[in-house]
């Protein structure tokens, strides 16, 4: 993660400090939990909280870490130069590092995906806005790139705000997937420790105790919730790239919001880009890029290895930041975004009435016609628009085959715009529910 594409909120959850505060968190509830079944003294685990409002230096933790070795070592022996060594003894009793880094990175991921819900919950109110501002302005439906038939600016917001509030509910899911807790001891058989202890430090947490752990918390719920992080990333891109096309010159159906001083490039100054959702593209790619290896860190060696841990201190961090930034940047763009709806209209109306060529195609077949010859009499129209910029409707109430078949009056009402917007309540209702 870098300070450009990294807001506070989030970056905070992945600092050092926090770090080592859930850890002490972590130590001092199963210190509790221990003297509550008797094992270890009362007032030794009241010691420990008596560093609860203790500032942990993050430089002291590494100069011992530098002699040690050991990062979990050098933070229980900081811990106890602020409780003192004789009243610190009895903590990480029957305990293994991997109960603290483990439950510690669960910890984080929950609280990072709390700001990740938040962040969705922004973009959509801001495409829910926007689709009922133009539930009914039309524009030209595209497929392969090209001209297809008519729908409406309103149903692109729509659709964009159904996948994303897929992605709000994988988020839960990953979620509550990720949010478990182990403290189980040596290669997870509770041998050193009572499941008790578990429990209690999981509920103080907000966490499930782990089903069943080795020494570590099992991979592939991680793997699951990077691998949403990833999806969500995508559709953030799938939207980015919409914005994208419908800003190029030659179309220029919306634009990103251009601020007063803005520039758009240091050798043209008639540029206007769509910097922002390129940007976005690029992000994307850098979330998706940490889905992969939180997939290979579901393999590991018998009870423990550590090869998933170096790679978790990258993309966790990674991940979470980016994707944080990149929604709240999404949620600004759909906000500020300038729609042109008269361009849409005159986009839609560059071919003449090409846009209606499956109307007349299936009135045609209504007509008695066979869909082989109503397909050859349209396309043979259809094809003098393209090559040679005829009216569609004309050149149709101009062919003697076609007005066997169709009245004029037939004709003139298959280019009707609003047949093809008749339905948009009903889409409407589907996704946002009756409003």
């Amino acid at each position: 993660m870098i300070p450009r594409y990294a807001r506070p909120e989030m970056t905070d959850i992945w600092e050092p400090a926090t770090k080592f505060r859930i850890w002490y968190e972590i130590e001092a509830h199963a210190c509790d939990a221990q003297a509550e079944l008797g094992v270890i003294p009362k007032e030794n685990a009241q010691a420990v909280w008596t560093a609860k409002d203790a500032v942990f230096d993050v430089a002291r933790i590494d100069e011992i870490e530098a002699v040690t070795k050991h990062d979990v070592i050098a933070f229980l022996t900081h811990l106890a130069e602020h409780v003192g060594a004789d009243q610190a003894r009895f903590v990480h009793q029957g305990m293994t590092s991997s109960d603290v880094l483990d439950t510690c990175l669960n910890v984080q991921l929950m609280r990072a995906a709390d700001l990740l819900i938040a962040d969705m919950d922004k973009l959509l109110a801001a495409l829910k806005r926007r689709a009922f501002e133009h539930k009914d302005t039309v524009r030209i439906g595209r497929s392969h790139g090209i001209h297809a038939e008519p729908t409406t600016m309103g149903l692109t917001f729509a659709r964009f705000y159904a996948e994303m509030e897929r992605g709000r509910r994988r988020l839960l899911a990953a979620r509550e997937e990720i949010a478990t807790g182990a403290i189980s001891g040596a290669v997870g058989t509770f041998a050193n420790i009572d499941p008790a202890v578990e429990e209690h430090v999981c509920r103080q947490m907000g966490l499930k105790p782990e089903t069943i752990s080795t020494q570590v918390i099992p991979r592939d719920r991680h793997a699951m919730f990077f691998a949403t992080l990833g999806v969500i990333a995508s559709s953030m891109e799938n939207i980015a790239i919409e914005i994208r096309h419908m800003q190029r010159t030659e179309v220029l159906e919306a634009e990103e919001f251009f601020s007063k001083g803005q520039k758009g490039s240091s050798a043209m100054p008639h540029k206007r880009n769509p910097v922002l959702t390129e940007n976005l593209t690029g992000l994307a790619r850098l979330v998706r890029m940490t889905v992969v290896p939180a997939m290979e860190n579901v393999a590991l060696w018998h009870e423990r290895d550590i090869s998933h841990s170096s790679v978790e201190r990258g993309i966790a961090p990674d991940a979470t930041v980016t994707l944080d930034f990149a929604l709240n940047r999404l949620a600004g763009v759909i906000d500020k975004l300038v729609i042109y709806p008269e361009n849409m209209l005159a986009n839609m109306n560059k071919f003449k009435g090409l846009v209606m060529s499956q109307r007349v195609l299936l009135a045609l077949t209504q007509a008695g016609v066979s869909r082989e010859d109503a397909y050859r009499l349209v396309q043979r129209n259809a094809m003098k628009v393209w090559e040679q910029g005829k009216d569609f409707k004309e050149e149709l109430l101009a062919d003697a085959e076609v007005t066997a078949a169709l009245s004029p009056a037939e004709i003139e009402e298959k280019f009707d715009l609003g047949y093809h917007t008749k339905h948009v309540d009903t889409i409407f209702a589907r996704v946002f529910g009756a409003e």
